[in-house]
C-alpha cells in the first residue's frame, strides 16, 4: 500500500480530513512535525472523531529523522510544479506520497532532493486544490493500480 507524508500541516481540518480517508483506505499517516496546530488538542481529535484510532499514525521531529527511518522507501512528491500528471505515473507498493505545508509546500532544498514529482492537472485559472483532495485523488489511482478496488 502507499502511505501519505504530511509536512509540517498547518490546516487542522485537512488533517483531519486526510486522517479519516486514511483510516477508510487502510493508508499509514506520516507527520513530519512541527504542526501548526496541537494534534494532542482535544478538539482536534474531535474533528478527527474516532478515525483517529483507526489508523496508524507515525510523527517525525523533522525530515531528515523520517527519511533515516525509511531510507529504502520512494518519494513521491504532489505538487503544482511538477511536469508529470499522477494519471500518467507508475505507483509501486509502499510509495509515500508527500504532501508539503498547505501555505508553503515544502522548502526548496527536500523539493530538489526528490526525484519523483506528480501533480493533478488542474485548470490553468485556478492555483491548488485543497491537500485533503490531493491526497484522495492521487491515492486513489496509486490504489487502483495496486489492484485495491476489486
Amino acid at each position: 500500500m502507499v502511505e501519505i507524508i504530511l509536512y509540517k500541516p498547518d490546516i487542522p481540518q485537512n488533517t483531519a480530513a486526510i486522517i479519516r480517508l486514511c483510516a477508510c483506505l487502510k493508508l499509514n499517516i506520516h507527520i513530519i512535525e512541527p504542526c501548526g496546530f496541537n494534534i494532542e488538542d482535544p478538539r482536534f481529535k474531535k474533528v478527527a472523531m474516532d478515525y483517529f484510532r483507526l489508523t496508524k499514525i507515525i510523527r517525525y521531529p523533522n525530515f531528515e529523522e523520517f527519511l533515516k527511518k525509511n531510507i529504502k522507501s520512494r518519494i513521491i512528491l504532489l505538487t503544482t510544479k511538477a511536469l508529470k500528471s499522477y494519471h500518467k505515473f507508475r505507483f509501486r507498493k509502499k510509495d509515500f506520497l508527500l504532501m508539503g505545508k498547505e501555505s508553503a509546500g515544502v522548502p526548496k532544498e527536500i523539493h530538489d532532493k526528490i526525484k519523483n514529482k506528480i501533480k493533478v492537472p488542474l485548470n490553468k485559472k485556478a492555483r491548488s486544490l485543497n491537500v485533503a483532495m490531493t491526497v484522495a485523488i492521487v491515492a486513489s489511482e496509486a490504489l487502483r493500480q495496486q489492484k485495491f478496488f476489486k
